[in-house]
């Protein structure tokens, strides 16, 4: 138990990530999270003027942020090894939807690392990983 008491139902609330540009992202991460039931969309005003768009689904509480890049001191694609994000996860309601997923982005040309099969992380776990158009690693997967 964490300091301060209970942590049932702790959760992460959400993530920002920094895109090279919000006008190729957002499509992208639409079409891609709109069929697991991110349908809610918003924008908040950041701390230096910029716009960040929310997407969620309706009834939860995480939400993924996109916002444009204001600096070019690090290299684009992404390196997942060096200080930050090593990638972040979807969950998809089952095998079906992990293997949609993964067909959509094959016709979206977006680069396959590996996928979708069976890993041994736990049993019954099913996923596909993936890069956004700036290399950002993702990943979609199911577990019972």
């Amino acid at each position: 138990m964490a300091a301060g008491g209970d942590v049932t139902g702790a959760t992460v609330s959400h993530i920002d990530l920094v895109v090279s540009s919000i006008e190729r992202s957002l499509p992208f991460y639409r079409r891609l999270l709109e069929p697991l039931g991110w349908t809610t969309v918003s924008e908040v005003e950041g701390e230096r003027g910029e716009t960040i768009t929310y997407m969620s689904a309706p009834g939860r509480t995480t939400a993924l942020g996109l916002r444009k890049k204001q600096s070019d001191e690090h290299a684009v694609p992404y390196n997942r090894y060096a200080v930050g994000i090593h990638h972040v996860c979807f969950e998809a309601p089952s095998r079906e939807a992990v293997d949609e997923r993964a067909d959509w982005l094959i016709t979206e040309g977006a680069p396959i690392e590996s996928g979708p099969t069976d890993y041994r992380y736990a049993p019954g776990y099913y996923a596909v990983f993936f890069y956004d158009p700036d290399g950002i690693k993702l990943e979609i997967r199911h577990r019972p």
